[in-house]
């Protein structure tokens, strides 16, 4: 990694378009949005609102995004919600985790062919690089996510 090298970040709060250095987001950094001043990590999954937020924050930022496929009805995707949480803690900055309510956007499970719930999608560039279903605990979230980085 040079150290030019920035991330372009999605902010959750107002949709706007943040640069940050890689290298500091590396380290731990904690930026905040540029726009409206939130911050653009929580250390918690962000609920994919609309079709139109769940592109822009898979398409437009730079940052891998880890979807949660889900629905209220679910007793497993229930089970694993903390578990995702948890494992947003572990990597952010430099993965966004999302949750997407497959009752509430059908449109995009539709186009991503989910057939069991919960399944996990990593996005990159605004495409799929990886795809998992079924319950995972949070450390398995993580070793899964890093390998398919690394494959993808």
């Amino acid at each position: 990694m040079n150290d030019t090298a920035s991330e372009t970040i999605v902010c959750t709060a107002c949709g706007a378009l943040n640069k940050a250095p890689a290298a500091k987001l590396a380290a731990g950094a904690r930026p905040k949005c540029g726009k409206c001043g939130a911050p653009l990590f929580s250390g918690e999954p962000v609920a994919a609102r609309s079709v139109a937020d769940f592109e822009r924050q898979t398409s437009k930022g730079t940052l891998p995004v880890l979807v949660d496929f889900w629905a209220e009805w679910c007793g497993p995707c229930k089970a694993m919600a903390p578990q995702f949480s948890a494992a947003a803690a572990m990597l952010e900055p430099g993965v966004r985790l999302m949750k997407l309510d497959t009752e509430a956007l059908p449109e995009v499970a539709g186009r991503f062919g989910i057939r069991s719930i919960p399944t996990l999608i990593l996005i990159r560039g605004g495409r799929e690089i990886a795809r998992q279903s079924g319950v995972m605990d949070a450390q398995s979230i993580k070793r899964w996510t890093e390998a398919a980085m690394q494959r993808g």
